[in-house]
């Protein structure tokens, strides 16, 4: 687009299906890769990718005709059938329904990628739906329980 400048940086989150931990790691690499070729291939820059066996995190510079729902589902349905269709997943792979997405400034680089691609560590010390709520919570994003991913009892 002439004479349009930007600088968007969004971070998305979202989980398998039921937060069952399926994301391998024998397999996670490949995973990733693929959904990376995705988010380029759909005009957008990666910025880094990341996560644990029951959820992702992605960082990625959006275009301004970007619509990140429209990017978000077209990731988790090829990304699904990539794993189904490699037989990675020992039982049938799903994303959850929905995800959420946060803005970020270019000065929040330096400690958000560490921050993603470190998923293994900070998991060591807390939960991904402590993390989640923290996240929420930091942007000031109003939510109701109810809508939030389905959580397997913990």
């Amino acid at each position: 687009m002439a004479n349009t400048y930007t600088q968007l940086d969004i971070h998305v989150v979202f989980a398998v299906k039921y937060r069952a931990a399926l994301i391998d790691p024998g397999w996670e690499a490949s995973l990733f890769k693929y959904i990376t070729g995705i988010v380029q291939g759909k005009g957008q820059k990666m910025l880094a990718i990341g996560g644990m066996p029951d959820h992702i995190h992605i960082l990625f510079g959006m275009e301004p005709d970007c619509c990140i729902s429209d990017l978000v589902r077209e990731v988790k349905k090829a990304s699904t059938e990539f794993v189904n269709a490699n037989g990675f997943a020992p039982s049938k792979f799903q994303w959850q329904c929905g995800f959420g997405a946060f803005s970020c400034s270019k000065s929040h680089r330096e400690n958000l990628i560490p921050y993603i691609l470190d998923q293994k560590v900070h998991h060591q010390k807390q939960t991904f739906k402590s993390e989640f709520y923290a996240l929420l919570r930091r942007y000031e994003i109003e939510f109701k329980e109810q809508y939030l991913f389905e959580w397997l009892l913990e």
